[in-house]
């Protein structure tokens, strides 16, 4: 597996220059690159650039809408409920989390569920914007079904990522930011262009089988929920990728569970549709709510360091403060750059001909 370094400056150039082909707004374009960017940047690299190229092909099939009209449907002081019209999730996202924020500086807190969008990036992404603002920030989506719930040998999940942010003193903001599967699909889409296999508990056969082939997907097998089976808590995975399912579609009126569009385009959406779209949830909650901003910071500093002394079984191993190796990545790739995978520099050139634009080099 070979990478090849990329400045961030490069690589916004380019994603920027897609989504404007794509006929994205200024401001959509920008707002979409900079929600793929900060996921390379931050080491999660299943959800940034590489994803690039599954957007094109849903905008393609018209399945998203470079220049939707966001809005609110319905509303109280503290919640709402969008409408994406099946603009970019990358897009859709932040304006809900936005009016989220906005709800909070007024009444404390701020809760909104969205339907009509498309995948939206990493949770984090939309999580840390409330961050800036002393806020604990939520966010967390529904996706595609491919995730079997506990004893099932049928794919009625997604990978359903949740994120919760909180806001420190001196140190960097501790970040909740996980799949309620075993493992995100993008981290199979990375096995299988590396020719690797990926560790026992993440996927099943189409017999229900265990299995570390990570293209079982596209030969009728499934991912598993976090705990991979029900002795070591699966149906705890399940439960918390229902709730994400629940808040996310069924409160907003998206599609929820087996009807939740693909995003593979080669694949059609449910022809019987329960809802709008994917959805999503946001929520922020101002801290001074609870109590005085600083005293919190000042605490979950205390926090962060209580932990980060804890007696461990390796010496040489620390323990790792939610959202710290993130951080890490961004500092370090700020500097150093990028790295992308050479599979997919070449799916992005590809891309780049497709579209009449400047490749990477």
């Amino acid at each position: 597996m070979n990478f090849i370094i990329f400045t961030e400056t490069k690589l916004r150039a380019f994603t920027y220059s897609v989504f404007k082909k794509m006929g994205c707004s200024d401001e959509h374009a920008d707002l979409a690159t900079d929600v793929l960017i900060r996921s390379d940047l931050r080491g999660i690299d299943s959800h940034g650039v590489a994803r690039l190229s599954g957007y094109v092909r849903l905008w393609d099939k018209k399945r998203i809408n470079a220049n939707p009209n966001i809005k609110i449907v319905h509303e109280t002081p503290t919640t709402a409920t969008v409408d994406g019209d099946a603009g970019l999730g990358l897009v859709v996202a932040p304006f809900a989390m936005q009016v989220a924020i906005e709800k909070a500086e007024k009444y404390g807190s701020g809760w909104v569920s969205v339907k009509n969008s498309n995948h939206f990036g990493i949770a984090g992404y939309h999580a840390l914007m409330a961050i800036e603002k002393d806020m604990i920030g939520i966010s967390m989506t529904n996706a595609s079904p491919l995730v079997a719930p506990t004893y099932a040998n049928e794919r009625l999940l997604g990978t359903n990522p949740m994120c919760y942010a909180f806001p420190a003193g001196k140190y960097p903001p501790v970040i909740v930011d996980m799949a309620t599967a075993a493992a995100a699909n993008g981290k199979l889409e990375i096995a299988q262009r590396a020719n690797k296999s990926v560790p026992d508990g993440w996927v099943q056969d189409k017999s229900g089988e265990n299995s570390t082939d990570p293209n079982e997907l596209k030969n009728g097998g499934s991912l598993l929920p976090l705990g991979s089976d029900k002795d070591h808590g699966s149906h705890k995975g399940y439960g918390l990728s229902a709730t994400v399912d629940i808040l996310s579609a069924v409160l907003s009126g998206a599609n929820y569970g087996p009807w939740v569009p693909p995003f593979v385009a080669f694949l059609e959406p449910s022809a019987n549709p329960v809802g709008e779209g994917l959805g999503h949830f946001l929520g922020a909650m101002r801290v001074d709510g609870f109590r005085p901003a600083a005293d919190f910071k000042d605490h979950l500093d205390n926090w962060v360091e209580r932990f980060k002394s804890a007696k461990t079984i390796d010496p040489n191993k620390k323990v790792i403060i939610p959202g710290e190796p993130e951080h890490e990545f961004e500092q370090e790739r700020k500097i150093g750059g990028i790295p992308i995978i050479d599979v997919v520099v070449k799916d992005l050139n590809e891309l780049a001909v497709k579209l009449g634009l400047e490749e990477l080099k």
